[in-house]
Order: C-alpha cells, then structure tokens, then sequence
C-alpha cells in the first residue's frame, strides 16, 4: 500500500533552513513514475547552490530537493519495464534508460509543492524511471548513493570529458566529495603525476589516500603555479579539473593547462561569476570546456561501478566523512558548506 504522508526537507525560502515537515504523497503513480523508498541521500553542491539562489529567482517555491541516492522501488506506475516492485536502486540526475515521466507534485498544508524528476531529501520519493538504475540485492545501499552522482560524474569527467590516458598529468581544483572520486579515477587510468589543490589539510590527505602524488595547500602556497610547474615543467598539465565553480580558481585552472592540454569545468558558477582569459590557445589544440555529470550514462556505467567495488578496486567508503538523519538536514549542509568535508550522506530511517 502506497504511503499517504512521509517526512521531507523542503526549500521554501532561498537562504534560508529547509523546512523539516510532513508532506502528502499522490495516491495515484502516472505514467513511468516509481515510488521508492529512500535509504540514503547525498548532499552536493547542486543543493547549496539552489538553496543560496545562485542562479537567480526560484519560480518553483516550495520544492523538494536532493539528486543522488539509494532505495527501494515499492511501486511502479503504467508502462515502466526497467524496474519492478523490490528492486534495489541507484537515484541518479543523469536521464538513463525508461520513460521519462510527469515530475510529480505533493502537498503541505493545502499548498502545491514541486519536484523534479528525482528528490531524495525524504522519506519516499515519486521517481522518473529514467531517473532510476538497478542494482544487485546484495550490494551496500550506503556505496550505491554514491553512484547517483558523485562517482559517475567523477568517472565520466576521467573517462569521457578529459579522456586521460596513462601518464598523463592530472591537475585537480577542489578535493571534496566529487574532487576526491576525481582523483580516485585519475589514479584508476594510470595518470601520472595526480596533483591535488585545496584549502583544508585533512582533505589533501585524503587526496593522497585516493592516489594523489602530490598535495598543496593554496592558502599555504605562495605560488601555486611556479610549485605546480616544478613537478609539471613549465609547459603545465595535460589535464587540469576544477570543482569549486569560483572564477578566480578557473582561470587559474585554465592558465596551468599546457597548450595542447584540456581545462575541464565541473563546478558551476554563480550567475554572473565569469572567466577573463586568452583564447587565442582555443584555436591551437587547448580545450576549454564544462562537464555535464562526465557524460555519465547511468545503466551503462553503474553496473561496471558496482563490478569494480566487488572486484576491490574502487574503494568508495573512505569518501563518505560524515551521516546525519534527515532531521539533522540543516547540521549536514553546513558541514557540506564549510568545505571540510569528503561526502556528506543523509540516513533515512
């Protein structure tokens, strides 16, 4: 039987603490919708930036949020094939095989509330089925939220975006959640050196953990760049990855980046935060360009993901730095916004 009311985590006013509450489910699942039951759910910076505004006015007030996570499917709605009542399942943001349906709506207190085509900050959630991967039965669901997001983006930025081959050099920008996964597929390709920039400590050794050769501090280096191209040679990167979506970082990012080299934009700026750069390189083989989830194609790659962790060659726990329950949602994003932190997951009762 479909649950009528569930706890969730609603954005109802920018730049301000999502409202911990009740919402009403639609008793009636449309056209490849799949009711699910959340088990874990990551935050990533997608979130911070929607609850902050930073790409303007919010026109869809009040709405669920949360793109990444693992669950039960409890019910499936007319003409969904790729997934059955019991399955475990991947949420992912990335479409992927299946119908992509009508994002449902709720209701609190009479009041519409919106949603994507996949929510993950509750209890439940009403899922596109394009928005949903299976995944074996016995396969830690606590790992398989990191698939939703952080991991295939990770993958696809090494894989499809930056196509790095073996020993090349690999520059990453920002070592959080998604920065450390980058780090851990750069290792995984056989890129040589792996140079890590952050602003906190236990995040670098993190970075070197994930298989980084080298690790700088940035409010502790002088000169970045001139420590950077006496590992690198003047020439630069190969490769360089940015995660943090500031401007001064990417244009930093961009003039580290040997000639014939690629500069990967996976953070995303603030509305109006823009780079100044030469781009006479952009006409002689450099590469500058922005990474929409690596490319990920979910039900393609999360299966060869799940492989490698039964293999034991992709070690995803050690990313995970901290777990709140969704009614400590308010702690986790400020953990998440400090910077200190690897991923942050919420636990679902």
């Amino acid at each position: 039987m479909q649950p009528k009311k569930m706890k969730a985590a609603l954005l109802v006013e920018l730049n301000k603490p999502l409202v911990l509450t009740e919402i009403e489910l639609p008793q009636e699942l449309t056209w490849g919708q799949v009711l699910v039951k959340v088990y874990y759910s990551g935050i990533c910076g997608s979130q911070i930036h929607e609850i902050e505004g930073a790409k303007g006015p919010d026109q869809f007030l009040p709405h669920l949020l949360g793109h990444e996570g693992s669950a039960t499917a409890i019910e499936v709605g007319p003409g969904v094939k790729t997934v059955k009542r019991g399955d475990k399942v991947v949420m992912h943001w990335r479409p992927s095989d299946g119908i992509q349906s009508e994002p449902p709506t709720y209701q609190w207190d009479g009041q519409k509330v919106n949603a994507g085509w996949v929510t993950t900050f509750s209890e439940f959630s009403i899922v596109s089925e394009n928005r949903l991967t299976v995944i074996p039965a016995d396969f830690d669901m606590k790992l398989a939220s990191l698939f939703g997001c952080a991991v295939t983006t990770a993958m696809g930025v090494i894989n499809n975006d930056a196509k790095v081959k073996i020993g090349q050099s690999v520059v990453v920008f920002g070592v959080g959640g998604l920065g450390l996964s980058i780090v851990h597929a750069a290792a995984l390709v056989a890129a040589h050196p792996i140079i890590g920039i952050d602003l906190f400590d236990v995040k670098l050794e993190m970075a070197k953990r994930f298989g980084a050769t080298y690790c700088f501090n940035s409010n502790k280096t002088t000169d970045l760049d001139s420590e950077i191209r006496k590992i690198l040679g003047n020439a630069g990167a190969d490769v360089v990855i940015e995660t943090t979506g500031i401007a001064q970082v990417m244009n930093q990012a961009y003039e580290l980046t040997q000639l014939d080299g690629k500069t990967i934009l996976v953070g995303v700026p603030r509305k109006g935060d823009n780079m100044l750069i030469d781009t006479l390189p952009l006409h002689f083989n450099k590469v500058l360009t922005g990474s929409h989830g690596g490319s990920c194609v979910p039900h393609i790659d999360i299966p060869r993901y799940v492989r490698l962790v039964q293999a034991g060659k992709l070690n995803l726990d050690r990313l995970i730095t901290h777990e709140f329950k969704l009614d400590e949602i308010n702690d986790a994003i400020q953990v998440v916004k400090s910077g200190e932190a690897g991923r942050v997951l919420l636990v679902m009762d």
